[in-house]
């Protein structure tokens, strides 16, 4: 494993560094280094990464140091564990590193990416006069937002204190400016429209947020089988911000210290192709400080959604 093959170095904080390097300058040995690290909750992959980026040590002698800090029974059992199977997931054509990307009927503008998480951060996907219409069409239906049960096994939803939204969800082709956007949606992502779920649009008034959370569905629950029977797992996210909030109301990426501005038109897509936190995809809507944020939502599904 070479410093430039690491996928996991995109989470290594600059404190952290400072960290390891102080233990290893007071005589620390890398495996309590690793130890301490597991217990203070690092995930494995990004800890190892760490230890290889500031100690130089090779992938080998990681194992070694793995062996040493969990024991021998703890690092077999480590081994034994298995990362959900990695999926396809929707992709944005960036290997040329374009400024625009053509979603038919017009362009849209690349702002930024990160390759772990993987976030994309665009412009132009909606007007302003599509973001009040969808607005204007969403307002009627507004409701308390909810979250997945992961308790009901028919995959039902329940009210949650960490989402204090109110939203609804568009039927897929519901209007012909839903229709307009779920196909950009399909030739900006390279995913079928029949891939996505029916688009949600969410209102946050003064105070109101999404604390972190994942997207995917939690494997091994009661509600597991029915919600993945229904087109499978959720492999992307597509949030578009509907208008500008004045103050607050980003959408915050907690494992890679990222936080996006809500901005009217902009939109923010992130993949992830297993159900796991490897992914970094940990994400939240930060809260509002002043005036309102509308946002809508596109989750895209590994096949045919019903």
């Amino acid at each position: 494993m070479t410093q430039a093959a690491n996928p996991y170095q995109a989470s290594i904080t600059p404190e952290l560094k400072t960290w390891i390097a102080a233990q290893a300058k007071a005589g620390v040995s890398a495996p309590k280094v690793l130890q301490a690290m597991l217990d203070a909750g690092w995930h494995e992959e990004v800890a190892l990464a760490a230890l290889e980026t500031v100690l130089g040590i090779d992938l080998a002698a990681l194992q070694a140091v793995l062996e040493q800090a969990l024991g021998p029974a703890g690092a077999a059992a480590r081994s034994a564990e298995r990362l959900p199977r990695a999926v396809a997931t929707p992709e944005i054509a960036l290997d040329n590193h374009p400024a625009w990307i053509d979603v038919g009927d017009r362009q849209v503008r690349v702002l930024m990416h990160l390759r772990l998480p993987r976030v994309v951060v665009l412009d132009g996907l909606l007007t302003p006069a599509e973001c009040d219409e969808i607005i204007t069409l969403a307002k009627p239906h507004m409701r308390r937002s909810l979250t997945v049960d992961n308790q009901s096994e028919e995959g039902g939803d329940s009210l949650n204190a960490s989402r204090t939204s109110d939203g609804m969800f568009f039927d897929r082709g519901q209007a012909p400016v839903i229709s307009a956007l779920e196909a950009r949606i399909s030739r900006l992502l390279n995913w079928p429209v029949e891939n996505g779920e029916g688009l949600q649009v969410l209102r946050y008034g003064p105070g109101a947020e999404y604390r972190p959370h994942y997207d995917y569905f939690e494997l091994g629950q009661p509600s597991t089988e029915a919600l993945l029977s229904r087109g499978g797992q959720r492999v992307g996210t597509l949030l578009i911000y509907l208008n500008t909030p004045p103050e607050g109301g980003g959408t915050t990426f907690p494992d890679a210290g990222l936080e996006i501005t809500a901005q009217q038109g902009m939109a923010v897509f992130f993949s992830y192709d297993r159900a796991h936190p490897s992914t970094l995809s940990l994400h939240g809507g930060a809260p509002v400080i002043s005036g309102e944020k509308w946002v809508a939502t596109k989750w895209l599904r590994e096949r045919v959604f019903q």
